[in-house]
């Protein structure tokens, strides 16, 4: 498989969900069926760090891009070490945070260094080989969900090494005050994607439909996020349920 930072840098169209549930079989299950990447949700999951590398271990076994949502950016190290293909960082309302963050997933930055674990293959790839591939290979988001974060956003984008970013839709109207669908809500989403275009900088969404993701990447979106593992679940048992009960 083609690297997943390779894949976002160059915008192709790829299709994700968040992972909630603590088992890696959800991650098998959405490999077979083809999706091209998860994002393992420490930030709002009961997912603990063994549950975390036993996941990205699923997600190497079915080819499939395996990245982390972490609670802090102290939890960087960890999941890179663990072999995930990038991190999805929250509360980025900043460049300097943004810098940071680069930072911490680069040797070149400020990266702890152990060639030991899953991503330097145990020991078993020469330490410089594996720095070269780390900072090469693995992909740094910068979650945008707090109204703070509207007036800073070109400089935001403008981050060396920041390879992306993700609107939190969510989280941003209820940071603004409003809710889901307002208009002013619609405003600060387009504004954000229109700087990252700008920027040339590839911008993930949550879309729940077609016709969603495709407003939504004719106003810059690069790729997209479903549901949840967890949402998948509800909403199969649910229409099982009324099938089935009618």
């Amino acid at each position: 498989m083609q690297g997943f930072r390779k894949r976002l840098r160059a915008s192709e169209p790829m299709l994700g969900t968040f992972l909630k549930i603590p088992s890696t079989q959800p991650a098998e299950i959405l490999g077979t069926l083809g999706f091209d990447f998860v994002v393992i949700d420490e930030e709002h999951a009961p997912l603990n760090p063994e549950t975390t590398d036993a996941i990205l271990l699923a997600c190497r076994a079915h080819h499939m891009g395996g990245l982390v949502r972490v609670r802090h950016p102290s939890d960087i190290l960890r999941v890179l070490d663990c072999g995930a293909d990038g991190v999805l960082v929250p509360h980025v309302t900043s460049a300097e945070v943004a810098r940071k963050i680069v930072a911490l997933a680069r040797y070149d930055g400020v990266r702890g260094l152990s060639p030991t674990t899953r991503a330097g293959g145990f020991g078993g790839v020469p330490v410089s080989e594996h720095m070269t591939e780390q900072d090469t290979g693995c992909a740094v988001i910068a979650m945008i969900e707090d109204v703070d974060a509207l007036d800073r956003i070109n400089e935001i984008v403008a981050t060396e090494g920041l390879d992306a970013i993700f609107i939190g839709r969510a989280d941003l109207g209820a940071s603004m005050g409003v809710p889901p669908g307002d208009p002013g809500l619609d405003c600060a989403v387009t504004k954000l994607l229109t700087a990252a275009r700008s920027a040339t900088l590839p911008a993930l969404v949550l879309a729940a439909d077609p016709a969603e993701a495709g407003r939504l990447r004719s106003l810059g979106a690069t790729g997209f996020l479903s549901g949840s593992d967890q949402g998948f679940l509800r909403v199969a048992a649910a229409n099982a349920r009324s099938l089935l009960l009618k």
